[in-house]
């Protein structure tokens, strides 16, 4: 399990109470950036990308949101917790098809999200952008002994790559596959939904067809 540790508690959980051994080694760490308040009042729409920038919205959030739109479901549950409903969540979890389904004009667009996110949707809409937090790399003094990996993020799928080991991994989003394949990463299956509940089905029955190869 590669995920931050503040994030891995419920996905480990979830992963033992279906009889599998989970060894935890975080490859990255959230810090999140501080900052003045963010008055999301003069904005069309304001998009987030993840639960951890869902958190900081929610944290530093003031004024009238109008419109918010969430890349991937587990990033719209986030802003739920916090008493906030997008308005759009795409069907394809990624900046594209985020750019694909909202609706144009899009008048003046927030992105908000990682230090060192993917610009497609600035670049795209011509929309500002505020950094909420950043992800730093975590590398352990012992590479992980394990006969799968889980990974939830591109970073997390960067990071797997420096260790060297030859160890197949399942991931979840389109982007994070993307990512872990050009960095070399063996990729055996990904999760057809950007949840905690596909991505736990997803990892068992890889398991299960690793145990019987």
């Amino acid at each position: 399990m590669t995920r931050a540790r503040p994030d891995a508690g419920q996905l480990v959980s979830l992963l033992e109470a279906r009889g599998l051994d989970v060894v935890v080694c975080p490859l990255i760490r959230i810090e999140p950036l501080e900052g003045p308040d963010i008055d999301t009042s003069a904005y069309d729409w304001v998009v987030v990308t993840s639960r951890n920038g869902a958190r900081e919205l929610a944290r530093r959030w003031t004024g009238e949101l109008r419109r918010i739109a969430a890349i991937g479901p587990g990033t719209a549950e986030e802003l739920r917790g916090h008493g906030i409903e997008p308005v759009l969540i795409p069907d394809v979890s990624t900046q594209e098809g985020l750019l694909a389904q909202l609706p144009r004009p899009a008048g003046r667009v927030l992105f908000a999200g990682a230090e060192d996110a993917r610009r497609l949707v600035v670049d795209e809409l011509d929309a500002d952008f505020v950094a909420l937090y950043r992800t730093v790399p975590e590398l352990p003094a012992t590479p992980p002994e394990a006969d799968l990996a889980v990974l939830a993020s591109g970073s997390a799928a960067r990071v797997f790559a420096q260790l060297g080991v030859a160890i197949p991994a399942v991931v979840m989003g389109p982007q994070t596959a993307a990512t872990a394949r050009a960095v070399g990463v063996e990729v055996l299956a990904e999760a057809p939904a950007q949840t905690l509940a596909s991505l736990v089905e997803t990892v068992v029955a890889a398991a299960a067809a690793l145990e019987a190869a």
